[in-house]
């Protein structure tokens, strides 16, 4: 469990530090708080610090739900490819929305795997 919880802080860690680039471009492009619009640049680090957060939510009890049930070191590496497409994402939207994609589906497709491996392994075990 020790690499899942890794993987997990790598997360937490990568979230703050979307948020600090978005702040650091709110700061940059002379967007006021509460603002969340005002400059397009800063809106595509701000979107991705958001959906970041967005899928944050349902990544981590998943990760952790299915690491109960299945190996924890198959789940972090489910976490590591989530890690990786949110880097993808951000690099790719905050350049060029359009872009997004292969980053956005690299992080969605984990987090849907960790969910499905999570309610079988339940299943599993309140039927065994």
């Amino acid at each position: 469990m020790h690499l899942v919880t890794l993987v997990s802080l790598l997360a937490i860690a990568q979230y703050i530090f979307f948020a600090v680039l978005a702040g650091r471009a709110r700061s940059k492009y002379g967007v006021q708080a509460p603002a969340t619009t005002g400059h397009p640049v800063f809106e595509r680090f701000y979107r991705v610090q958001m959906n970041t957060l967005e899928l944050l939510v349902a990544y981590l009890p998943a990760q952790w739900l299915a690491a109960q049930y299945w190996s924890p070191q198959w789940m972090a590496s489910l976490g590591l490819v989530y890690l990786g497409g949110r880097g993808l994402y951000a690099l790719r939207y905050t350049r060029d929305p359009a872009s997004r994609t292969l980053g956005f589906m690299l992080s969605l497709t984990p987090i849907v795997l960790l969910v499905t491996a999570a309610l079988i392994g339940v299943l599993r075990a309140m039927l065994g």
